[in-house]
């Protein structure tokens, strides 16, 4: 997708200059690409410089997500298992909401790279997966908090 991933003392160091290439995938078990990493993915694609392809072929239902990121100006259309993003220049902040652990990571991540404030609802489920994820995002940079 155009970002260079480099190894560090501390971890992995990504760089990206500008918006993503589109990068279409198909979900699989290991050791193709992990249909866990889909919904964040279906974030990342949102800001592409054009038209990415997803294809869930693990679970049925996986896409609850993409209403939420339209509600940011996302263009994706779904149909079955398959999901087509229109990349846009940028995200629109929004009241949106989390239906499982994995659309609420990818729709932190449309948060993140949102203009605007973005607010979550039913955090609890990010909370399953990602303990304390607004700290350690803050960390890194973030622009983030809880709020009540």
């Amino acid at each position: 997708a155009g970002a260079k991933v480099t190894a560090a003392p501390d971890g992995l160091r990504v760089r990206a200059a500008g918006r993503p290439r589109p990068v279409d995938v198909r979900t699989e078990p290991h050791p193709g690409f992990p249909t866990d990493l889909q919904a964040p993915w279906m974030s990342y694609m949102c800001l592409a410089r054009g038209t990415a392809r997803i294809r869930e072929a693990v679970f049925e239902n996986r896409f609850m997500h993409a209403a939420e990121l339209a509600r940011m100006g996302a263009r994706i259309a779904t149909r079955g298992e398959r999901a087509v993003v229109e990349g846009l220049p940028e995200l629109a902040g929004a009241p949106i909401m989390a239906s499982d652990i994995r659309a609420g990571a990818a729709l932190v991540v449309a948060g993140l790279a949102a203009k605007g404030r973005t607010v979550i609802q039913r955090v609890y489920h990010i909370d399953r997966g990602y303990e304390r994820i607004e700290t350690k995002l803050r960390a890194l940079g973030a622009r983030i908090r809880r709020v009540k």
